[in-house]
């Protein structure tokens, strides 16, 4: 049986990165708009309406007029937008996210992307809280860096422009109201009582991420050492195909700093998982003070996105979850 698409915004830097991944299968048909009829919400509701499933690549605004537009009961929609990621009666479409959550996008027909942050941050967090590791009103915080093309055509066009109108910055931080649109997603989807201290920045370079959850041990009840968080990530995420926990010796070797002529170099690279939907889980840790430093690397276009959004889509129209990644 072959499924229908239809990409509502497939211009975008998200949309484009779907269609690459699903144009090329024969279980699936995409269907697209006349460009001249973009504007027109009367075409826009009939392929809305008319196809097996949606994937609204859309401003927030735009992804709720979209969800309005759908009058047929049939139609399964996929939200890469912030619009419905802790609105009632969708899924969340972080599959690896507890026991249960792949049953839950499959028997949905609302299923909305996790924030490519989010991913990173609830992967590392929602274990150690369920475990009774990190207690649930402990305050937490979040360091990341996202390549440029997270922001958006206007950073990509900034970033990669020459002065004037382009910039030369190397690296910027953001989010300095600490209300960033991911908080929300954040501290629901882990469990947490308190919003975590979220500080995002982007670095000149296209895609890939780094997301970072700072923790002092010799504070947490029980006193649990570096090692006991890794162990209960990897039990977590066992058996999982996109999602995997370094070994303790492969976090041991990359902990051990290089000198290099700029001094002491850590040997993670942001970029080490672009063009997959893989995450990889770190845990770094120095038992004489009783700290660790959880890092997750991803792809803020894929798992952070596009491969995610194709990893719902899969699941949701009953297809074999890796398909297309």
């Amino acid at each position: 049986m072959t499924h229908t698409v239809f990409i509502d915004g497939e211009a975008g830097t998200t949309g484009l990165q779907i269609r690459q991944r699903l144009e090329a299968r024969r279980d699936l048909r995409l269907l697209a708009i006349d460009p001249a009829k973009r504007k027109d919400a009367g075409a826009r509701a009939e392929l809305l309406n008319s196809a097996d499933a949606v994937v609204l690549c859309l401003p927030d605004d735009a992804a709720r007029e979209a969800v309005e537009l759908i009058t047929s009961n049939s139609v399964r929609v996929v939200d890469p937008s912030t619009a419905h990621r802790v609105a009632p009666g969708w899924a969340f479409g972080f599959p690896e996210l507890a026991k249960g959550q792949r049953e839950a996008i499959s028997a949905s027909k609302r299923v909305s992307n996790p924030g490519c942050y989010s991913t990173g941050f609830i992967a590392l967090v929602r274990p150690l809280v369920e475990a009774e590791i990190v207690p649930a009103d402990w305050p937490v915080s979040c360091n990341a860096v996202s390549g440029y093309t997270g922001g958006g055509k206007g950073l990509i066009a900034e970033m990669e422009g020459e002065p004037p109108k382009g910039t030369a910055d190397a690296y910027r931080t953001y989010g300095l109201t600490l209300a960033h649109k991911h908080v929300p997603e954040m501290q629901l989807r882990t469990g947490l009582s308190h919003p975590p201290l979220f500080a995002p920045s982007v670095g000149r370079y296209a895609q890939g991420m780094l997301v970072e959850v700072p923790l002092h041990l010799w504070a947490l009840p029980g006193q649990p050492e570096a090692e006991d968080l890794r162990r209960a990530l990897a039990a977590w995420y066992a058996g999982e195909r996109f999602v995997e926990v370094a070994s303790e010796a492969e976090c041991a070797e990359l902990a051990k700093a290089r000198a290099g002529a700029a001094g002491y170099v850590a040997e993670l690279d942001p970029e080490a998982l672009n063009g997959t939907n893989r995450m990889k889980l770190f845990v770094f840790g120095n038992h004489q003070r009783g700290q660790a430093r959880l890092v997750a690397v991803l792809d803020n276009l894929g798992k952070g996105a596009s491969g995610a959004c194709v990893q719902n889509l899969n699941l949701m129209l009953g297809l074999e979850e890796g398909a297309g990644l």
